[in-house]
């Protein structure tokens, strides 16, 4: 498995590997995945990997920004999607080390993660990783799946840099 910097030809399979995560009912509140303009323009340039396995994309991660302000610039939020056929493989621990590597070289101080309870195995990734729980958001928002409305709790990690000084 190689780890890779994200690029714009990577975008059909970044994007498909989105849809299985938003079919799968525990990834996000989104309905469906977006073009490639409108994901690539919400995540850093410099903070976002695929897991390529030759020709075979087998997941990605990416960081985001929390806030436009000055002062936020260094709090991010994390995504990190696998393909369902690469589930236990060890590529969503590789990916999320390759974007905590690039966030502490960044000088960027804290990741974000905002995980569905449900999600149990992305939960205990972001906890070996050094995340630690500060909350959950309870009935954060109503999510459509499987033909109903639901609302769902968020629960909410976060990584602290240990080379930014704030650890």
């Amino acid at each position: 498995m190689e780890i890779a910097p994200m690029l714009p030809e990577h975008a059909p399979d970044v994007l498909a590997i989105y849809q299985h995560g938003i079919d799968g009912g525990n990834a996000t509140f989104e309905d469906a995945a977006p073009d490639w303009p409108v994901f690539s323009a919400g995540k850093l340039p410099d903070h976002r990997f695929v897991a390529l396995d030759g020709a075979e994309m087998l997941g990605w991660v990416a960081l985001a920004p929390t806030s436009g302000r000055a002062v936020f610039q260094g709090v991010v939020e994390n995504s990190v999607y696998v393909h369902p056929k690469a589930c236990g493989r060890g590529v969503g621990r590789a990916l999320l080390e390759a974007v905590i590597d690039s966030s502490e070289r960044a000088g960027i101080w804290s990741i974000l993660a905002g995980i569905f309870p449900e999600n149990a195995a992305s939960l205990r990734l972001h906890e070996r990783l050094g995340f630690r729980h500060v909350g959950v958001r309870e009935r954060m928002g109503r999510h459509d799946f499987g033909g109903r409305s639901v609302w769902r709790d968020v629960v909410y990690l976060e990584r602290r840099s240990t080379v930014a000084g704030v650890g």
